[in-house]
Order: structure tokens, then C-alpha cells, then sequence
């Protein structure tokens, strides 16, 4: 099967970001304080192609109740809620009021802090405090790798129909191919249950470290 996917080099992705929605200042702002604060993980923050996407797609499903697993500073919650319609919640789950208290900051500088609720613990748990019904319209999921299966559990049934799941890093650096710790195997196993979930139409598509959105039936 032949591909027409690009190699991104440096400069062609500053072309993508500029040619899109590229961040604003608040955007940049999250993002230099998380570089310079937190280099090591650092990484953990979404692309800004990711962010610009997160808001096109809320705003695509006219997302009213979001869900969100894995903050840390919060670029993509905040991008989410922008995208959200009026009167729209997001819900946050993450483990860390450290990293968290970043985001809050940065949510009440872009003025969405009044949008969105963080609940702080293991989201294997806090979940469960969620209605068991039908009533979220889109949900991302960017935390631990090992627990993607128990998040993924506990957020489909809750998707109204048409809903749309996002999961980030699903391609792993492209280790997927070849699994060389836990965590790439741990995705790699994830991707083959969401390919059999009847449940989902998936599809995986090679933004940044790999992005699968799932339309729930």
C-alpha cells in the first residue's frame, strides 16, 4: 500500500502550526512556563497542532459535556474549553495539584476557569463518580499508559451516541512496531481493543505522537 504521509521536519511543522490555528499569547505564555519549570516533563504537554485541533473538534461536535484525563498544565484542557458550546462543561481528572495549579492559573488568564471542573485523584476511581448514562459528548484521554484500558472503560458507555473519544500518544514514538517497556506495550495492546470495541468507529491518525478519535455508536 503506498503513503502519502509526511516526515515532519522542524521547519515544515513551524509551517503546519503557523498555517493553522496557530497559539495565541496565552497559549505560549503555558507553554514556555511548562519548558522552563518543567523540562524533563515537559513532553506530557500536547503539540500546539494538537491544541488547535482539541478546539476544532469540540467545537466540530458541538461538545457541550467534555471530559478530560491527564492535565498536567493544562494546554489541551484549555483548548478544549474553548471549544466547548455555551454552557458547556469539562470535567479534569488528574493526580498532581501541582501541575494542576499551573493549569488553573492559565485557565483564568484565557477566562474558561469558570468552564471547568478538576477533580484531583486516581481517574480509575474518580470516574466512577460520573453518571453511568449517556451523556458525554467528548472525552480525551492523555494520562498513564497502563490505565488507558480502564479509562476507555469507564468512558464509552458514558458517550451519548456520536460522541467522539481522542486518545493521545497511540503510536509511541512509532514503537508500537516493536514494544520496548511497559507503557509501549501497554498502548500497543490498547490500539488492538480499540480495533475489536463493536461499540467505536476508530481511526488512528499521525498527529504528533499518534492521535485515535472513536465515534461512538
Amino acid at each position: 500500500m503506498t503513503t502519502k504521509s509526511l516526515p515532519l521536519t522542524p521547519e515544515l511543522h513551524a509551517y503546519v502550526v503557523a498555517h493553522g490555528s496557530a497559539p495565541d499569547e496565552v497559549m505560549r505564555d503555558l507553554v514556555e512556563e511548562t519548558l522552563a519549570a518543567l523540562p524533563a516533563e515537559a513532553r506530557m504537554q500536547v503539540a500546539p497542532e494538537q491544541a488547535a485541533f482539541l478546539t476544532f473538534l469540540t467545537r466540530l461536535v458541538g461538545a457541550r459535556r467534555a471530559v478530560e484525563v491527564g492535565t498536567f498544565t493544562g494546554l489541551s484542557s484549555l483548548a478544549i474549553a474553548r471549544g466547548l458550546a455555551e454552557g458547556g462543561r469539562l470535567t479534569c481528572f488528574d493526580i498532581s495539584a501541582e501541575y494542576t495549579d499551573v493549569a488553573r492559573r492559565y485557565w483564568a488568564r484565557a477566562g474558561v476557569d469558570d468552564r471547568i471542573e478538576l477533580r484531583i485523584g486516581p481517574a480509575g476511581d474518580t470516574l466512577r463518580e460520573l453518571p453511568y448514562e449517556r451523556h458525554l459528548d467528548f472525552a480525551f484521554i492523555d494520562a498513564d499508559k497502563v490505565g488507558y484500558p480502564v479509562y476507555w472503560a469507564e468512558l464509552v458507555p458514558r458517550m451519548r451516541p456520536g460522541g467522539i473519544v481522542a486518545v493521545d500518544n497511540t503510536l509511541r514514538g512509532g514503537r508500537v512496531l516493536a514494544p520496548s517497556n511497559a507503557d509501549d506495550r501497554a498502548v500497543a495492546a490498547f490500539n488492538d481493543e480499540v480495533m475489536a470495541d463493536v461499540r467505536v468507529e476508530p481511526v488512528l491518525l499521525p498527529i504528533a505522537d499518534g492521535l485515535t478519535l472513536a465515534r461512538v455508536r
